[in-house]
């Protein structure tokens, strides 16, 4: 729960059971009323009124936020992961940006600063997405689920490449196969941006990486693509070699990933490489010709302080890149700082991320960069958001396109799933395996999984 986190939640549909808790929520349900009870405070509702769900969310809010002494979200009673959904919805529907500001903090309690950031952002989003051919085009997703480690508080499909290693030729043989499918079925439409993400492409051989651009290249009209980014994650696994063979392509938007600055972070959370190699592997991206780079970076790492911050932002300051996504740490199931969390119990992890995300928000603007894209995920620190930001025309369309939902995605790979966006904005999905044998094994139920959803 966003007022409480980490703070353990039980709950019962049992309403003479008897739970010793020093906040007990009782929401009771009647014919014509319900009644929120919190601890001793209590508010009656009307069940029959048409916005019964999110006046609910409100009620239980303004419970909470009394008990806490007048404390606020800066997200209200909002949930889910793509907030900037709602501006661009009424946008659509002809709405100004003051009727957008007043229906989304009457209806989610948002605060301004979040409205402001939001609307900001849903009029980028709307501008770049003017250019995307929405019914007769799609996108590329091709996800190499291999890493040189795993890091602690990773949860997407990732394997330890030293591990894995003799298995990655099998690997690409079965994704050969999904890619040629894919552009056999998609010929004649208009593939619009590439996306190689991960786990992390780089980590793989300079032959390797050579071979299957190459196959993409080869396979795809790539005349209506405008954009076309490989994930270079882990700058442990970037190296001249590969930067060249990339600029072979037409691949015109790659992300080195420091996450900190901090080393003793660094080695903390498991990335195995150090800030100086981060710097060499960036210096070199920019030597061989590389003008649009995205950095990552992650509020809240344990042991992390505002200084800390502060200090990266003024190296990323220094460096000048051309895209940097601030993530606000999110511990997820699958994340070794979740399944381990009795190992790093003792890991203090920083509650005050909105002075953190402050930081980032007056440097990036100090930079000259604009927030273009924003989204939200569970469990995240200070119940913030991770933000896009970008040099004016550098933004990356993909991750626009992946969070706002209006075209279609076709994801290659283990884990990946593919997204089929309907004329009318209805989604439908088929998803891939996340283990890598089954993938391999099953790949031609894979190829079936899309066939079926393209069929219906």
């Amino acid at each position: 729960m966003s007022f409480y986190p980490g703070v353990e939640i039980e709950c019962n549909s049992e309403c003479n059971k008897e739970v010793e808790a020093e906040i007990n929520l009782v929401i009771d349900y009647e014919t014509d009323k319900i009644t929120v009870t919190l601890n001793s405070e209590q508010e009656v509702l009307n069940c029959f009124w048409e916005d019964a769900k999110n006046e609910l969310k409100r009620c239980v809010y303004r419970l909470l936020s009394k008990r806490e002494n007048g404390r606020v979200l800066p997200w209200g009673t909002l949930t889910g992961i793509r907030p900037i959904k709602l501006p661009m919805a009424l946008m659509e529907q002809g709405k100004t940006d003051e009727q957008i500001q007043n229906e989304l903090r009457d209806t989610y309690y948002i605060s301004k600063e979040k409205l402001d950031l939001s609307i900001k952002i849903a009029h980028t989003e709307q501008k770049l997405l003017e250019k995307i051919d929405v019914e007769d085009g799609y996108s590329l997703y091709i996800g190499i689920p291999f890493c040189p480690t795993t890091c602690l508080y990773c949860s997407f499909t990732s394997y330890p490449f030293t591990k894995y290693e003799d298995k990655i030729g099998d690997y690409l043989h079965a994704l050969k196969k999904e890619i040629l499918y894919t552009a056999s079925k998609f010929k004649g439409k208009k593939l619009n941006s590439i996306y190689f993400g991960g786990g992390t492409p780089t980590t793989l051989k300079p032959e390797q990486l050579d071979w299957l651009l190459d196959l993409v290249a080869t396979n795809f009209d790539l005349s209506d693509c405008f954009e076309w980014t490989v994930e270079g994650g882990r700058p442990d696994s970037i190296t001249r070699e590969k930067l060249k063979v990339m600029k072979n392509y037409p691949v015109d938007r790659i992300s080195i990933n420091p996450q900190t600055m901090k080393q003793e972070t660094l080695d903390l959370i498991g990335r195995r490489h150090t800030v100086e190699q981060f710097r060499s592997a960036y210096e070199m991206a920019r030597e061989e010709g590389y003008t649009n780079i995205n950095m990552d970076l992650i509020l809240g790492l344990p042991e992390e302080t505002t200084e800390d911050v502060r200090r990266t932002m003024e190296e990323m300051k220094l460096l000048g890149p051309d895209n940097l996504t601030i993530h606000t740490l999110a511990l997820k199931r699958a994340a070794r700082l979740t399944i381990e969390k009795d190992q790093y119990a003792h890991l203090h992890f920083e509650q005050n991320t909105n002075d953190m995300m402050q930081i980032t928000m007056d440097v990036t603007k100090e930079m000259g960069l604009e927030p273009y894209y924003l989204y939200r995920q569970k469990n995240m620190s200070g119940n913030l958001e991770n933000i896009g930001y970008a040099k004016p025309g550098l933004e990356g369309v993909y991750n626009i396109l992946i969070m706002e939902e209006k075209q279609s995605i076709l994801a290659l790979g283990a884990g990946s799933v593919t997204k089929r966006v309907e004329p009318d904005g209805r989604i439908t999905r088929a998803s891939n395996v996340k283990n890598i044998e089954q993938y391999m094994e099953r790949i031609d139920e894979m190829i079936d999984r899309k066939e079926a959803l393209w069929n219906n």
